[in-house]
């Protein structure tokens, strides 16, 4: 695995930390981190674990010591914060800040970069996470791939979507939760309840995963023999409007991150 330039990160929490442990992670992919000292619990962390890490001054010399540099900071401080730095032109901004509009971004930095968004997921720390980005860029991809998978999207709309898409994890958690509520009220044991829903449902995410998938429908047959168990919940579920309320929910997520609603 190639080695990549010096990698810069401004916000040093949840991401971040799960990035640089990505990075890391023998093969490291990378031999220089930087980052940024506000979350002095998380960089200290990283910095003793690490030999690559070094907690920076602050965020300025973050970017002055890196040739990419990671925006990982909360969107409702991210133009002040940015608004601050003095970054260099021809400078690769990496920016995993969610729900912000490119030419705001460009603005803020005000320095001809190669900017490109990405969303990574918390898997990145164990190079099992898929991560879109946007626009498409070989470098940035490659970054990704090294932390599990990329998908580089053609443009902002597709890259909107898959950002909406990936709002689903809570209630694929909630779901498990509800199943294992549900165990425990009829009498059984809640830790036996965990132990059995989780490798289901991790079963399920890598059989769907698999190469001959061409669609989620083709599984939900193969999975729902006709007057079966499997096929009365999820008529059940279509029945009581449960497709409809995910759709709901996306499309309302959709407009928040299009900024159609606040």
């Amino acid at each position: 695995m190639a080695k990549m330039k010096a990698i810069g990160f401004v916000g040093t929490g949840a991401i971040t930390e799960a990035m640089v442990r990505g990075l890391l992670a023998e093969p490291a992919y990378v031999s220089e981190i930087n980052v940024a000292p506000r979350n002095a619990e998380i960089a200290a962390r990283l910095s003793a674990q690490f030999e690559s890490v070094t907690v920076a001054a602050d965020n300025q010399a973050v970017v002055d010591h890196s040739d990419i540099v990671v925006l990982a900071i909360r969107p409702q401080i991210a133009e002040d914060v940015i608004r601050e730095l003095r970054f260099r032109d021809g400078q690769r901004i990496v920016s995993v800040v969610a729900a912000l509009e490119r030419q705001s971004l460009l603005g803020w930095i005000g320095a001809d970069v190669d900017l490109v968004q990405a969303i990574p997921l918390p898997f990145v720390a164990d190079r099992q996470g898929v991560t879109a980005i946007y626009p498409p860029d070989p470098e940035t991809a490659a970054l990704f791939d090294a932390l599990g998978t990329t998908v580089q999207c053609e443009s902002r709309g597709e890259y909107d979507l898959l950002a909406a898409a990936s709002a689903m994890m809570s209630t694929f958690f909630g779901i498990m939760e509800f199943t294992t509520d549900w165990l425990e009220k009829n009498g059984l044991d809640r830790s036996k309840g965990q132990a059995y829903v989780a490798p289901l449902f991790a079963s399920l995410a890598q059989r769907a995963n698999e190469p001959d998938v061409t669609s989620f429908n083709s599984l939900s047959f193969e999975f729902a023999t006709k007057g079966g168990l499997n096929e009365q919940v999820f008529l059940d579920f279509e029945k009581k409007g449960g497709r409809q309320a995910l759709t709901s929910a996306l499309d309302r997520v959709l407009a928040r991150i299009e900024g159609r609603s606040n």
